[in-house]
């Protein structure tokens, strides 16, 4: 064979190798991981109807992912910014293609910097998260604050917060309500309980909403009627709340917790902080108390859990959807009717599989490259034998 044409096939084969191990893991890998994924149905055993009789085909869609931590112009190497943002891109933008879900929730900490970004980096910073986590018409993105997007109690201001809710054009504290069932957001950032402006803004404005949703059970009860003290109150779908929120309710630690995407068991014992890694005892009550939620969703923590609040309030605890926080993040598919609900897990591919890949493509090519020598350096060394032999029979 012409040593030319052995050249080209070498790097005709190096080439593809490389480009397949890159095109599978930056691209094809997160279908065939996400296509395990798929709703969980609603049990008649749980509830497959609402309460109010509505049937199964109420039930909402809905996609709940957590701590996205987009890198800003101060702490983020450029290089790990493009790594993860691509990555959280493509995973969001499979996900929506395949599970097609109705509504998504992101429950706070969509920036890293967002408490100190000046504006020409919270320009940049919502520039890039709008490009990343695009959709349709058909599905809704409905986005949570975490301390990340405005700082902690003791960072946060007005400017901060209306800043986050003008962008993303909503209360920070608010009721959705689709297909009947109503999702309570719940600024936890602000739930501090010492008086500040913000804090007592938000309590006043939770007291509220806890009035209007108890006036609409009230209402649903008496037959449509309203007593006195509901005439002014908002009306919404006699259903107990999902309540989302950034940092989740009180609780010792994450020593309960289990399962694949749980915290690492030798952090699972530590102590977690009132009010900076959970919210206070007292403020969980609180919420507890004036919602009596079917279910509470939180994150912060960048681990799965879920805990049993009270023995009747199930919380769940979900893991960032960044790799740089985790080997494997994931993201929440629930199922939810007016009175009923059901959840899965849909874990993305791990990092240490796609280094996996790259480092066993780059073995192979550098065996193929030595092999190529060798043969090479065999090649020479036996034409170089012919032609000796033939200058000594001259």
């Amino acid at each position: 064979m012409p040593r030319f044409s052995v050249r080209w096939m070498v790097a005709v084969v190096l080439i593809l190798l490389v480009g397949g191990a890159f095109f599978f893991c930056e691209y094809l890998i997160y279908f065939p991981t996400i296509l395990k994924c798929a709703w969980p149905k609603i049990s008649h055993a749980r509830g497959g109807e609402g309460i109010d009789g509505r049937p199964m085909d109420s039930t909402v869609r809905a996609m709940v992912l957590s701590d996205t931590h987009l890198l800003g112009a101060v702490g983020g190497h450029w290089f790990d910014k493009l790594r993860r943002e691509w990555q959280m891109e493509r995973a969001f933008q499979t996900a929506l293609w395949l599970l097609r879900p109705e509504i998504v929730f992101i429950l706070g900490d969509i920036f890293d910097e967002g408490k100190w970004s000046s504006p020409k980096h919270w320009e940049d910073d919502v520039r890039r998260f709008n490009r990343m986590f695009r959709h349709s018409s058909d599905t809704e993105l409905v986005v949570l604050v975490g301390n990340h997007d405005i700082g902690f109690h003791y960072e946060m201001d007005w400017f901060k917060l209306q800043r986050f809710e003008k962008v993303f054009n909503a209360s920070s504290t608010r009721i959705v309500t689709k297909k009947g069932v109503n999702f309570l957001l719940v600024n936890s950032v602000a739930l501090h309980g010492d008086g500040c402006p913000i804090c007592q803004s938000v309590e006043k404005e939770l007291i509220k909403l806890s009035r209007d949703l108890n006036c609409s059970l009230q209402s649903s009860q008496s037959g449509g009627g309203v007593t006195d003290s509901c005439q002014d109150a908002q009306l919404y779908p006699p259903t107990a709340p999902i309540m989302l929120q950034h940092y989740p309710l009180f609780r010792v630690s994450d020593a309960g917790c289990t399962g694949l995407d749980a915290a690492p068991p030798e952090e699972r014992h530590l102590l977690f902080r009132e009010k900076y890694d959970v919210l206070s005892k007292e403020a969980s009550q609180r919420l507890l108390q004036w919602f009596k939620p079917r279910l509470i969703l939180s994150g912060h923590t960048h681990s799965g859990c879920e805990v049993l609040h009270d023995n009747k309030y199930p919380e769940v605890s979900v893991p960032s959807f960044s790799w740089r926080n985790r080997n494997n993040p994931s993201f929440i598919l629930a199922s939810v009717s007016p009175g009923s609900f059901a959840l899965s897990k849909c874990f993305l591919p791990e990092e240490s599989t796609v280094i996996g890949i790259y480092c066993s493509a780059g073995a192979c090519m550098l065996l193929l490259f030595l092999a190529h020598c060798l043969w090479m350096k065999g090649l020479l060394q036996c034409l170089s034998l012919c032609l000796l032999g033939k200058h000594k029979s001259m």
